[in-house]
């Protein structure tokens, strides 16, 4: 299994507009975050989890072709506002798979409401295939999908384990009987926005004691603002087996 990171940064992506923050300002690619997004890859399968405005960009630079589907974890709007841009791939492929929760699905048809209607259709427009997402196990091909459920302050969210890898992002709080799906993973990718508290997001120190109780053999952490620091001086301030992701980073499982 390949994992691409397509965009590891906050809703406003880094550089925010009109910043001049030193993390802004920085010259190293590391500190350049487009909007939070990953690529998983097995066999001859791609699955894209969020779909934010920067999604067109995403696929370009990665030069990805084909995607066998998309994998929502909720419905704001750094994670859902690209779903217009699957109109190549619509084209190519016929309706494109999306999987997520039902008030997700509902909220995307109520903003993309010409990708959804069913009578007297834009022909240029993109069509989906909707699959509802509960928290239950579900397969994609040959592989079990495990949701993990968890609470973006008062908002539903969920993770993604494929086998022994695990996604995870705007996650504030998750009962202990989700951490019990994620048991002996290889990898875990977590959200940590800053140092400073926030009311919807993991900090880093809350992601790092995070990572310590679910105990995988490494972790990323993703969903990163600006105020987080220099990804180099960062880094270098993280446990041996935990690393600061950026985008366009590749793991192979």
């Amino acid at each position: 299994m390949k994992i691409t990171f397509l965009g590891t940064g906050t809703s406003q992506g880094i550089p925010v507009i009109g910043s001049t923050h030193p993390v802004c300002l920085s010259s190293n690619s590391k500190d350049k975050r487009l909007r939070v997004s990953v690529l998983v890859e097995w066999d001859s399968f791609s699955y894209v989890i969020d779909c934010g405005p920067d999604f067109r960009q995403q696929m370009l630079r990665v030069s990805c072709n084909k995607i066998d589907g998309i994998l929502f974890t909720h419905e704001h709007a750094d994670h859902t506002a690209g779903l217009d841009d699957i109109r190549p791939y619509f084209f190519r492929q016929g309706d494109i798979p999306i999987y997520a929760h039902k008030r997700v699905i509902g909220e995307l048809t109520r903003r993309f409401d010409y990708i959804f209607v069913t009578e007297n259709k834009y022909p240029g427009a993109p069509g989906v295939a909707i699959n509802e997402v509960k928290n239950e196990p579900f397969t994609l091909h040959n592989l079990e999908v495990v949701p993990i459920n968890g609470m973006h302050y008062n908002l539903q969210v969920f993770g993604f384990r494929f086998d022994k890898f695990a996604y995870l992002t705007d996650m504030k709080t998750v009962e202990d009987k989700e951490l019990e799906k994620l048991r002996d993973l290889d990898v875990l990718v977590v959200n940590a926005l800053r140092e400073e508290s926030h009311i919807s997001h993991f900090n880093l120190e809350e992601a790092l004691a995070f990572i310590k109780k679910v105990n995988p053999k490494k972790a990323y952490l993703t969903h990163i603002s600006h105020l987080l620091g220099f990804h180099d001086e960062v880094q270098n301030k993280l446990p041996e087996n935990v690393f600061l992701a950026y985008d366009n980073l590749k793991i192979t499982i």
